[in-house]
């Protein structure tokens, strides 16, 4: 059974950093890549960034460069989010999900987690 759980979300002053966690189970992680969305209530989901499988090259939504980071340990499972520089605009319900591809995971993933919620005040 596989399995992504997110977690790390919380409220933060704009300007301030949070770093997500994802963990994955179930599954070969690095055969996958792996993508950051998020969504606010009422809006559709938005791509965030993610990393391709097995070389783990790196994409970001224009609106979320030079602030946010994505990294991976492959010994722990786990992809990260240094989010820097928070905005009020940020503020959403963040989550992880895997597929075979960069585009396969924006498209179609195979698995993605429940969510962690990311508030920041202004």
């Amino acid at each position: 059974e596989a399995q992504l759980v997110e977690s790390g979300g919380g409220l933060v002053q704009a300007g301030g950093s949070l770093t997500l966690s994802c963990v994955a189970s179930g599954f070969t992680f690095d055969d996958y890549a792996i993508g950051w969305f998020r969504q606010v209530a009422g809006k559709e989901r938005e791509g965030v960034s993610c990393l391709s499988a097995i070389d783990r090259d790196t994409d970001y939504a224009d609106a979320v460069k030079g602030r946010f980071t994505i990294s991976s340990d492959s010994a722990k499972n786990t992809v990260y989010l240094q989010m820097n520089n928070l905005k009020p605009e940020d503020t959403a319900v963040y989550y992880c999900a895997a597929g075979g591809s960069r585009v396969a995971v924006a498209t179609h993933p195979d698995y993605w987690g429940q969510g962690t919620q990311v508030t920041v005040s202004s």
